[in-house]
């Protein structure tokens, strides 16, 4: 694979990444009957969205097939292995559209979940497999002060020197691995290394030097992607670019609204300045990185901004209009419906595993 400026040129493959939405009325492999592992704020039909066109498209490459994912094959491959989730909202948003389709199979054995359900495990006992999620949206060692509701008392503080010990305790544990993270770091937060304040972003403490969340994101990669590369333990991992957000006319908390119902055209938007950023540290970061054997890219970045129509907006909540119809209610649109487009980078997932 070589990285040429910010293209991704893969040398004798076809780049999977580069393509466009097309219509496919085969529709999902699930719908939210039918599984049972899509929590509430994803599940768009129960909750009361009144479209379906959005689960009606395919993500297909410019220049060659991307086969639907194959669910069976799919767990054949992963036969007494272990495949971890590692990052944020988004990876869990991910493990979930992929329960939902190996669900077809086999459904899992739930064998492990956290206090706030945020680090999952499961288990296919028909195939010795074993697939978590683990809950670490900066991927390295932070105190976050949020209760179970998203509220928070303080304000973050990250160790940019040292990795989350709960994606790196189990790390030897794993076969195969996807981590991203991205958005969390726009939120305030203050900046350690050994132990020492060297800075924070948007922070209100006049004492502390300013410094963009560029520099605390580049650090967070770097130490992840070296830790990954330079440890004994080969998994074969997933790096997952940053997800952009949709939200039009205002942001999540100014009144920002995503409802929109089809797809973009290649050049109907293009990446605002914090998600080019974001994506820029990341293509950077991965061609330092020893890839040898066992690093793969997964940019998801480009095809997500093409999806506006896939979010749950105001449908996040269970029929947020069905008392008053002009009810103001919170909107999301960042994370995906389910089923939707996220479904999508399964077929990815699966190619990049077969293409080994």
């Amino acid at each position: 694979m070589l990285i040429l400026g910010y293209i991704i040129c893969y040398t004798g493959k076809c780049d999977i990444f580069t393509g466009e939405w097309v219509p496919d009325q085969s529709g999902p492999f699930y719908t939210n009957h039918s599984c049972h592992s899509i929590e509430a704020h994803q599940n768009c039909m129960k909750n009361g969205r009144p479209d379906s066109g959005y689960i009606y498209w395919r993500w297909t490459p410019k220049h060659c097939e991307l086969p639907k994912f194959n669910p069976e094959r799919f767990l054949q491959l992963m036969r007494n292995k272990v495949m971890a989730f590692i990052g944020d909202s988004i990876s869990r948003n991910h493990v979930q559209s992929l329960l939902c389709t190996l669900s077809q199979v086999q459904e899992a054995v739930d064998v492990y979940h956290d206090e706030k359900y945020a680090s999952r495990r499961w288990y296919f006992p028909s195939y010795n497999f074993t697939l978590s999620v683990i809950w670490s949206p900066f991927l390295i060692k932070a105190d976050i002060f949020e209760n179970i509701d998203g509220v928070a008392s303080d304000i973050p503080k990250l160790n940019l020197d040292k990795l989350d010990p709960e994606w790196i305790k189990d790390y030897k544990e794993f076969d195969y691995i996807e981590i991203g993270g991205g958005k969390w770091y726009l939120k305030t937060a203050i900046y350690y290394e050994n132990n020492t304040v060297v800075g924070c972003h948007n922070c209100p403490h006049e004492n502390i030097t300013k410094v963009g969340f560029q520099y605390a994101y580049r650090k967070a990669i770097n130490l992840a992607l070296e830790f990954i590369t330079s440890s004994e333990n080969k998994a074969y991992t997933f790096f997952r670019t940053s997800t952009p957000d949709h939200f039009e006319n205002g942001e999540w908390n100014t009144g920002g609204y995503c409802n929109r119902t089809v797809p973009f055209k290649e050049g109907d938007t293009d990446l605002i300045d914090v998600d080019r950023t974001m994506h820029d540290i990341e293509l950077e970061e991965f061609q330092k990185a020893d890839n040898g054997l066992n690093l793969r890219l997964f940019d998801t970045t480009h095809l997500s901004l093409l999806r506006p129509d896939g979010h749950p907006g105001p449908y996040r909540t269970y029929q947020p209009f069905s008392i008053d119809k002009n009810a103001k209610v919170q909107l999301d649109c960042l994370h995906w419906c389910l089923p939707g487009p996220i479904d999508s980078w399964n077929d990815l997932m699966m190619q990049m595993l077969m293409d080994e």
